[in-house]
């Protein structure tokens, strides 16, 4: 590819927030004009401070980046900042260009249907941000920047808080732009329809790899290639063994033997530079299990009403609903009807008509990790839960989501969202809740993980109530009622 054809370089790119801990090492690679990429890598490999590195908020230590001028950059953040949501739509979507647009209106349109979220009145754009839900706030983060139609669009896991149809919508969406995209997402059934090229950020290298094809082309690449490898590695190793063996059995017989005994052993180590560095394989979790409050029994929640939200308005339903001590119920609905605003109600036992059994821990997994507390390290936001653990035994649990060594002493705010969705788990697990409350903990999760995830939680002895849209999730964790928050 020709210096020409990219509108984005890095050469020799190396970056680390501590001096002992790179995130990137060396990186070069090239992006085309036109091309559609997916961004691959471990949980907290450093995707999302690529990215950064791409918009420039973040300088690299060494190398360079090299932007084309006049190369126009929108990326799709994934929090709202805390000045948009005192913000109208209408106004919220003004201020992301740098100079005034006339005829806004039909352009917001557009890229809320891209998004699987269509106003349905002129209203609508008057209403504020902090009036809606999480899932739909998310949903604007990402139209906001779709709407700049950018030579350059960065999106990082745009389909946390879509459900099928807004995954269609921002698919379609996607497959017609003309322009360059990157994305970071675990969704392979999303990806495989309109991405050309994978870099893959390797953890443990601190390199990019750069490949051709689609998500699960590149997956059956590398696959192979480490196959390959491993079989030609282990033919070295078979070879390297026999003539350090001839080597000490001709060293042992003394005279002009030891010579040959030399000379194996230079041959010996020939081919042990002949040997291939394979790049490691991404490590899965460990398998876990979620202990439950043991003195607990009978009826361990009860639900004789609760509200929904219709156009921004707020309406009370009554419905009879008690869970046992082993009950899961799925919430189900729309994204924006009040799932997340219900599920925090119930856990702070906020919401009219919600009873939980006195003595009953819940444990509560929020989707936007808002319990945590950013200024806390690891070990500390653990240590609140432990229940009389011994910091050994903390760091043998946490260790098993991946957070290991002085790992322990990041603070939350410095982790990436998949790592503060590890480090929630890590907590459920130290508290041995009688209530688990799950508010779509698939988001941000790399894939390797979910199995595992949706084994723990099929495994847990207590009550449940799950939100979740992840059809493939859901289905693999046993339901035993569910409520339609649309119905």
């Amino acid at each position: 590819m020709s210096k020409d054809d990219a509108i984005l370089r890095f050469e020799d790119v190396s970056f680390g927030f501590q001096a002992k801990k790179p995130i990137l090492t060396d990186v070069s690679f090239r992006v085309r004009r036109g091309s559609k990429l997916t961004l691959m890598g471990q949980n907290g490999a450093g995707k999302s401070t690529l990215f950064k590195l791409i918009q420039g908020s973040l300088k690299p230590e060494e190398g360079e980046v090299h932007i084309i001028k006049g190369l126009s950059l929108a990326m799709a953040c994934q929090t709202m900042q805390e000045e948009d949501l005192q913000k109208t739509i209408r106004e919220y979507f003004l201020d992301c260009f740098p100079k005034k647009v006339y005829e806004i209106d039909p352009k917001i349109d557009l890229v809320l249907k891209a998004v699987a979220m269509p106003t349905h009145s002129s209203e609508d754009l008057d209403r504020r941000i902090r009036s809606f839900s999480g899932g739909q706030q998310a949903r604007l983060l990402l139209a906001s920047a779709l709407i700049q139609e950018p030579d350059l669009l960065l999106l990082d896991e745009p389909t946390n808080n879509l459900d099928k149809d807004g995954i269609s919508h921002l698919t379609q969406f996607l497959i017609e732009y003309k322009k360059s995209v990157i994305v970071i997402s675990h969704d392979a059934d999303f990806l495989n329809k309109f991405t050309d090229g994978v870099l893959y950020l390797d953890s443990f290298t601190k390199k990019i790899e750069q490949y051709v094809g689609n998500y699960s082309n590149v997956r059956e690449d590398i696959s192979a290639r480490l196959e390959k490898e491993n079989r030609q590695n282990a033919r070295l190793a078979k070879t390297i063994q026999e003539k350090k063996d001839k080597a000490n059995e001709f060293a042992n017989k003394g005279g002009r033997m030891r010579l040959v005994a030399k000379r194996m052993r230079i041959l010996a180590e020939e081919l042990e530079e002949e040997k291939v560095d394979t790049r490691k394989e991404d490590k899965t979790i460990r398998r876990f299990n979620i202990p439950v409050q043991n003195d607990i029994s009978g009826v361990v929640l009860s639900l004789t009403s609760f509200s929904t939200i219709v156009h921004g308005k707020v309406k009370k339903r009554k419905q009879n609903i008690t869970l046992h001590r082993k009950e899961r119920l799925l919430l189900v609905g729309p994204n924006g009807i009040g799932k997340s605003t219900l599920l925090r109600n119930i856990a702070n036992v906020k919401e009219d008509g919600t009873v939980i059994t006195p003595g009953v821990k819940v444990g509560y997994y929020e989707q936007d990790f808002s319990s945590l507390d950013p200024k806390k390290t690891v070990l500390d936001t653990l240590l609140t839960v432990s229940l009389g653990k011994s910091e050994q035994d903390i760091r043998s649990i946490v260790a098993g989501f991946l957070i290991t060594g002085d790992h322990v002493y990041t603070k939350i705010g410095s982790l990436s969202e998949g790592q503060k969705g590890l480090v929630s788990f890590a907590r459920l697990v130290l508290m041995s809740p009688g209530l688990l409350i799950l508010d779509e903990p698939t988001n941000h999760i790399n894939f390797r993980h979910i199995p595992i995830i949706a084994e723990a939680i099929n495994n847990y002895q207590g009550a449940i109530i799950l939100v979740s849209h992840v059809p493939e999730f859901v289905s693999k964790i046993r339901i035993d009622k569910i409520l339609d928050l649309e119905r």
